[in-house]
């Protein structure tokens, strides 16, 4: 089995195919390859590279990417479901409708990445970096991303239901028409953050900086406020 799988490991490394499941690729050279439709669940890529790689429509659920580099990267529709990101560098990387459902993404670096649609449901985002991500429309239900840095990101019409935020950075961001309902916004700090017509029914704010933040139609029915620097500098008792 060692033997058959180590020629799959050389199969895939000199681009005789894209089909390598369960493969020790650790710190491969992968960068600009054509890896599009590529099949490799469980596939142990740790630190490799793959700046400006093309993954759209990979299958890597469960791949262990943990501190690769996935900057300018195409994960278009791509599956990573259960995937381990941890520390992996994801600049400008363009992972639209692409599924992470459940995946380890604590601390990776993320700016500007683009995650238009995709499904980040029950993800670890904690501590990660988002500045200037365009998240809208994406699907962060029950999400973990305590102090992430989501400053200047979009999230227009974002599912992040029950999603803990607690800590987060948005300053800035925009999340028109986001669905917050139930989320842990505590001390998160959204100085001038656009919250028009958002959900935030049941949202814990206790804490947070709302100071410049444009409220207009949002729902705050049964928000937690208790000492939340509102929108006109006063402090909510």
């Amino acid at each position: 089995m060692a033997v058959l799988r180590a020629q799959g490991e050389a199969d895939f490394l000199a681009g005789h195919t894209k089909i390598c499941p369960n493969c020790s690729l650790q710190n491969a050279a992968l960068k600009r390859k054509d890896l599009s439709n590529a099949e490799l669940p469980g596939a142990n890529l740790a630190g490799a590279v793959l700046h400006r790689a093309r993954l759209s429509r990979a299958k890597l659920a469960g791949a262990n990417l943990a501190g690769a580099n996935l900057n300018k990267t195409d994960l278009k529709n791509a599956s990573l479901m259960r995937a381990k990101l941890a520390e992996a560098m994801l600049y400008e990387a363009d992972a639209s409708a692409a599924d992470f459902t459940d995946a380890d993404l604590s601390g990776a670096k993320m700016g500007k990445a683009r995650l238009v649609r995709a499904t980040l449901h029950g993800a670890k985002i904690e501590a990660a970096v988002l500045t200037g991500a365009r998240l809208d429309e994406a699907s962060l239900r029950g999400a973990n991303l305590t102090a992430a840095n989501l400053i200047e990101a979009t999230l227009r019409r974002a599912n992040l239901a029950g999603a803990n935020l607690d800590n987060a950075g948005l300053v800035d961001a925009i999340l028109r028409e986001a669905n917050l309902q139930g989320a842990n916004l505590s001390e998160a700090d959204l100085f001038g953050a656009d919250l028009s017509d958002a959900n935030l029914i049941g949202a814990d704010l206790s804490g947070a900086r709302l100071t410049r933040a444009i409220l207009t139609g949002a729902n705050l029915e049964g928000a937690k406020l208790s000492g939340t620097l509102m929108p006109d500098g006063s402090v909510h008792e």
